[in-house]
């Protein structure tokens, strides 16, 4: 299935809305799915014999199996549709030129050329869509706590440099209510997703709740590919809304109405706050966001020019409890990298790693992380997760993934492992395999290194991989090469007195080699 992510996040939501008793109608202008698409899922899910809560506890490749792989079909023009339409352009230039021409003249004209053309309501339809006539249309009534318009001003603000007097031009955030008009605004450095997203979780906490559906303008940062009747939310706004419990419900292209509340706005907060900002001079993003606030409260508790209460009035009095509750956790975006299972069982991040069950060592996994948490995925399935980890070299290890560990073939790449195996023959062997395993070098490197050591020293005897052990701690050189180096040129076997030059090991040529007294 094309945009797997995506695809699979719409199917959740659909499952959700439905066991909410939520309509096919509903469902489809909410998530973004056309109603036969989701009368064809709710089909399907309904005669699998499953229940909701059995649906909703599947994984996502459990869903797609069940569902199947469609692709979407694509429209294309009928015949007739493709004889009228170069037409049009003459039809309506007849009209517009020549006296007394009628609509229907045009019609007959057309049926003269195509006698199994459209019939004349759609001829009509079309030729009346071509020159640009808008039908009359109703208001848009808007339902308490349904849905919260977003977008950024076109004018931007300024912050000044105390400093150097440089300027720095700032965009402006605006949300609305639709039922309240309740505004929250805010400064930002920036469009892009992470100063949006964070935008819009500051709007939902200033109003104290969630709303049913966010309404975006076609932003870049929300909307990854508008469409007319279908837009594609980009993941990262989708996971944002999803933390949150709400939809994103994008305004459709060339569709003005659908933005008009947040426009309007956008037109008060240009009189009521961006005049009285203008007077004063702001030195950084949180002093003129303090500035915006003290305005702002003045805008939304200031009567409305019709004559209605106050927008914070009609909010604590319409829809204030109609608003679902905030997630208890604000949202934490997540990155993601893709990689590779080492043979110990952990996946590098950042020189932090981070344990994996048994079975998926060798495999390619991606990592979804963020300032706090680390998830890690195989195709679309949660495979385990940790706490994020910032100290550095830290092994983070799941004690169910150690068991699965001690139970494999692979248990002897487990640090631990190496680290008893050398315990039990001497503590110098065990300290001299921690400071391996403390380079700054890919794990499976360290841990291969640490093999080889523990295996030379099955030829040479114990007595001399620990005198080896030594030199090479003496020399502050921590590797496979210097052990093999030292009993090869039986170095083990010199005093410890014995200069470098003397034992036939030869040292690279620079000065950044620390002794081993540095490491004691």
């Amino acid at each position: 299935m094309a945009n797997r992510t995506i695809e699979m996040y719409k199917i959740r939501q659909l499952i959700r809305l439905s066991l909410e008793g939520r309509g096919s109608k509903y469902i489809s202008a909410s998530v973004g799915i056309s109603r036969n698409t989701v009368k064809k899922y709710l089909a399907l899910l309904r005669g699998s014999g499953y229940d909701g809560t059995q649906l909703s506890a599947m994984s996502d490749d459990q869903l797609l199996s069940l569902l199947g792989v469609a692709q979407r079909p694509q429209w294309s023009p009928s015949q007739r549709s493709k004889a009228l339409e170069p037409l049009l352009a003459d039809y309506v230039r007849q009209l517009r030129k020549n006296r007394g021409v009628t609509k229907w003249m045009l019609y007959e004209q057309y049926k003269q050329l195509y006698p199994d053309g459209y019939k004349s309501s759609r001829f009509m339809d079309y030729l009346n869509l071509y020159m640009g006539k808008i039908r009359p249309s109703l208001r848009v009534v808007h339902k308490a706590g349904d849905k919260m318009y977003i977008d950024f001003t076109g004018k931007k603000l300024y912050i000044t440099d105390p400093n150097t007097g440089a300027i720095t031009a700032v965009e402006v955030f605006v949300a609305i209510l639709g039922c309240s008009q309740l505004t929250y605004v805010q400064a930002v450095a920036s469009q892009k997703k992470e100063d949006f997203i964070d935008a819009c979780e500051s709007a939902l906490h200033y109003f104290g709740g969630v709303p049913e559906a966010i309404v975006p303008d076609n932003l870049k940062s929300a909307v990854s590919k508008p469409g007319r009747y279908e837009s594609k939310v980009n993941e990262s706004f989708a996971a944002f809304a999803a933390h949150y419990g709400t939809h994103v419900f994008p305004t459709r292209v060339y569709r003005p109405k659908d933005k008009a509340l947040v426009e309007g706005a956008v037109k008060l907060i240009y009189t009521s706050i961006f005049t009285q900002i203008d007077k004063s001079v702001y030195h950084t993003l949180d002093n003129l966001n303090e500035a915006i606030a003290l305005h702002l409260e003045r805008h939304n508790n200031h009567p409305m020019s019709s004559g209605l209460p106050s927008r914070r009035e009609q909010f604590e009095t319409l829809e204030k409890d109609t608003l679902l509750p905030l997630n208890a956790y604000r949202y934490d975006p997540l990155d993601s990298r893709i990689t590779t299972v080492g043979k110990n069982g952990y996946v590098a991040l950042d020189y932090h790693y981070y344990s994996v069950p048994y079975k998926y060592i060798g495999k390619k996994i991606k990592i979804l992380y963020s300032s706090t948490r680390v998830e890690l995925f195989i195709g679309s399935e949660l495979i385990c997760r940790h706490a994020r980890s910032y100290q550095k070299e830290k092994y983070v290890q799941d004690p169910a993934h150690l068991a699965s560990w001690q139970s494999g073939a692979a248990s002897m790449w487990d640090p631990k492992a190496f680290l008893q195996q050398a315990e039990a023959i001497s503590e110098d062997l065990k300290r001299y395999l921690e400071k391996v395993l403390a380079r700054p070098e890919y794990p499976d490197k360290n841990l291969r290194a640490c093999q080889g050591i523990l295996n030379i020293g099955r030829k040479v005897g114990a007595s001399r991989l620990v005198n080896a052990c030594k030199r090479a701690h003496e020399f502050g050189i921590y590797n496979y090469g210097i052990i093999e180096k030292i009993l090869k040129s039986k170095a083990d076997f010199m005093d410890e007195d014995t200069p470098q030059s003397q034992t036939g090991i030869s040292m690279p040529e620079h000065d950044n080699i620390r002794g081993g007294k540095y490491y004691q």
